[in-house]
């Protein structure tokens, strides 16, 4: 297995990346669209292959996030930050699984199958 399929980043605040950095894992703290670009292309050009992005700095970078989500190489997953959810990461990885499977197999308990 190629090394940057094992390793993973984190992006977000700098409450969420403390925790991901004891477990061993590359993180950046960015609290403006700027940062989090330079972040993201940071990881992406140290090999990193998955990372992991609070939803509330996904939300400042929707272009950025297009733009990987067409590469195979990375995957940049939206997670609940450190004030909790508002949607957005399941939001995301239910247009992924829908795109990638062709149907939304994600459905939610009050929906109709």
């Amino acid at each position: 297995m190629s090394k940057k399929l094992q390793e993973i980043g984190v992006i977000g605040d700098s409450d969420i990346v403390l925790a991901f950095r004891t477990l061993g894992m590359q993180v950046a703290s960015c609290d403006s669209p700027e940062k989090a670009n330079m972040a993201v292309h940071r990881l992406v050009s140290e090999g990193i292959g998955i990372i992991f992005i609070t939803e509330d700095i996904a939300r400042m970078i929707p272009e950025t996030l297009d733009r990987y989500n067409s590469n195979a190489d990375v995957a940049l997953i939206p997670i609940p930050g450190s004030k909790g959810t508002d949607g957005f990461a399941m939001q995301s990885l239910k247009s992924h699984v829908e795109r990638a499977v062709g149907a939304n197999i994600l459905l939610n308990n009050t929906e109709e199958t």
